[in-house]
């Protein structure tokens, strides 16, 4: 359940104990308005009489439809009432009153102060509480307010956030220098002729700091900065999510020069569906409507410019791409090894660090990690750091940080039995001997047998020398016989295998499909493109967009189990070739629990294995 479906719910919820609460005070104040504990005794006409005969009466006072008495002094006073009988005449009661010695007096009736008393006032009462109520209720205010922007305006002074804040996206920040200057000096470009772009769209995975930059653009700047989220739009009540984009557009010309930001525009900008399409969502489709109308007319010369981001560019409707709307995409993509090096540099200003620490290797040991992902990593070696008791991070800290992110965390209290912790121990070992001694393997950094994570009993970790942006068929085969090897030792030491390998063969089955179907790595198939990822950005395994028939599809299972058939043969005659130096390393990693990659390229050398190996 998101947010916005969490906050209907609680409304709805709430709204019903403000009725409730509602009814149960109108029918209190109903009650104390007609049994009033000050009420006289109800008695009859002829008994008033009678009183008035034995002289009891001290005190009356007459109204059009009753008369209110009075008998006794002091302490013994007793009030009563008793109605009026019609016909009777006025003149003929107040003779009679004033022989027997009765201080008397009339009321003059008054029926709208009567019902403003008896009615509106109690109402008044009951309104002021309800509202006093319903503003409690959390989310109140933007129910109360449909059409008001949601919209919240930054202050670039008081929390100013500037480039010099943003790192390892340097092709991003030049594109975006731009907006900034326009912002800053307008007639420059009017002068030329120039027209700036009135939407600019950042794109890229999630974490890599879209958000950032553009606070930064607008801090660089120096001008306000509204922030709203793509969800903030579209409520449970139509029509809101329009009128929120022409509110949010209308606050933005009052305080122009200014940067309207909306983060996930997917979320509304989504492609609107066909005619003939059964799948339709008219608030949505209102709301984009109304963006793109908003986009296309106001004036960029006024200096709003638009930003939005998003890691779902592919959805996104043709018409919101447009030139004249979001006539520009910004690229925000994962950073390099130098990128990387800037980001951590960023990230430990404030962080006390220790003479051993070495970003650059940090970085290296990080590939493919976000902005995001390395903020987290320098916060968790800080935190490592504290509960070891340094009072500066260290280099250990940094190394089990970023074994902790990428394994989970380290789990010593799940005890395994001696035997268990063999088979991990080979089955990891064999994960290590076949990364080192292929020759287009990512060399291996640790071998642990420390259970990690959910359900990790060990953990292999490889680290490429550098960033690789291409992989050729040679290496994706190393990959794939490497993730086997775990399987492939097993059966070498046992002779059969356990349930450790399933996580293994789902990784080297979905490296091994994309090969056939995306990369035309496949002699039965040929060079062709049999599937398509949905996601460009988003690393959803299985979101794949088919194109073949059945009879393909058969041929396609065919050479995916032809492929890894043939890979785990080439592991296992590896490992059973170097079975005497897979035994000692397993020994030496069930008596250490943790080993390092070089210590395993020493124990190589000093039994005269020559490697990499080719010939398998």
């Amino acid at each position: 359940m998101d947010k916005r479906d969490h906050q209907s719910k609680e409304f709805r919820r709430q709204s019903i104990y403000s009725i409730a609460y509602f009814v149960f005070t109108l029918l209190l104040l109903l009650a104390i308005n007609t049994w009033s504990f000050a009420r006289p005794r109800q008695v009859p006409y002829s008994q008033f009489l009678q009183a008035m005969e034995r002289g009891e009466v001290k005190l009356a006072t007459i109204s059009d439809r009753n008369i209110l008495w009075q008998t006794g002094d002091g302490d013994n006073i007793e009030i009563y009432q008793s109605n009026r009988i019609p016909g009777v005449d006025d003149s003929a009661l107040i003779d009679l009153l004033h022989q027997n010695g009765v201080e008397f007096a009339g009321i003059q009736p008054n029926p709208w102060l009567s019902s403003l008393v008896s009615w509106l006032l109690p109402l008044a009462i009951l309104g002021v509480i309800w509202y006093w109520s319903v503003r409690r209720l959390p989310g109140a205010t933007q129910y109360l307010s449909f059409g008001r922007s949601r919209a919240r305006i930054w202050d670039v002074s008081s929390e100013k956030v500037t480039f010099d804040d943003v790192a390892g996206v340097d092709e991003a920040v030049t594109e975006l220098r731009e907006v900034v200057e326009f912002l800053k000096n307008p007639d420059k470009y009017a002068k030329i002729g120039a027209r700036i772009p009135k939407g600019v769209l950042l794109v890229g995975p999630p974490g890599t700091g879209k958000t950032l930059l553009a606070k930064a653009t607008a801090g660089e700047a120096n001008v306000p900065f509204f922030s709203i989220s793509g969800a903030d739009f579209v409520e449970m009540f139509v029509g809101v999510g329009a009128a929120r984009v022409r509110d949010l557009f209308r606050q933005a010309r009052e305080k122009a020069p200014c940067i309207v930001f909306i983060d996930e525009i997917d979320a509304i900008g989504r492609s609107r569906a066909g005619a003939r399409s059964p799948v339709s969502n008219e608030e949505r489709e209102q709301t984009l409507n109304q963006l793109l109308v908003e986009m296309d007319g106001f004036d960029s010369s006024v200096g709003v410019i638009i930003m939005a981001a998003t890691n779902r560019p592919e959805i996104l409707d043709k018409a919101l791409m447009r030139p004249g709307r979001f006539d520009r995409q910004v690229v925000v993509d994962k950073p390099d090894l130098k990128g990387r090096e800037a980001i951590l540099r960023v990230h430990t200003r404030k962080v006390a660090l220790a003479d051993d620490v070495d970003l650059h290797v940090v970085a290296a040991r990080t590939p493919g990690f976000a902005g995001a992902e390395l903020a987290n990593l320098v916060n968790e070696a800080a935190l490592l750091a504290v509960r070891n008791g340094r009072e500066k991070v260290s280099m250990d800290d940094f190394d089990e940080a970023v074994d902790r992110v990428m394994a989970g965390l380290e789990r010593k209290s799940r005890a395994l039995n001696p035997k268990e912790r063999e088979i991990v121990a080979y089955h990891e070992m064999g994960h290590a001997l076949t990364g080192t001694l292929l020759p287009n393997a990512d060399p291996v950094h640790k071998i642990s047998i420390v259970p990690r994570g959910v359900a990790a009993l060990g953990v292999t970790i490889q680290t490429p020398l550098e960033d690789r942006y291409l992989l050729t068929e040679d290496e994706l085969r190393d990959r794939i016989t490497t993730i086997l090897g775990g399987r492939a030792a097993e059966e070498v030491i046992y002779g059969r295998v356990s349930t450790g390998p399933a996580d293994d063969l789902q990784r080297a089955t979905a490296l091994a499909r994309r090969m056939v179907t995306q990369f035309g790595m496949s002699d039965a198939l040929g060079p062709i493109a049999l599937e398509d990822p949905e996601q460009q950005f988003l690393e959803t395994p299985g979101l794949t967009t088919r194109s073949y028939g059945d009879k393909t599809a058969e041929q396609i299972d065919t050479e995916v189990r032809a492929l890894l058939s043939e890979l785990y043969q080439r592991a296992r005659n590896l490992l059973s070739r170097h079975k005497d130096v897979l035994i000692q390393a397993a020994k030496v990693l069930l008596e250490q629990e943790v080993m390092e990659g070089k210590d395993l390229v020493e124990l190589l050398q000093s039994a005269g294995v020559e490697f990499p190996v080719t010939d398998i």
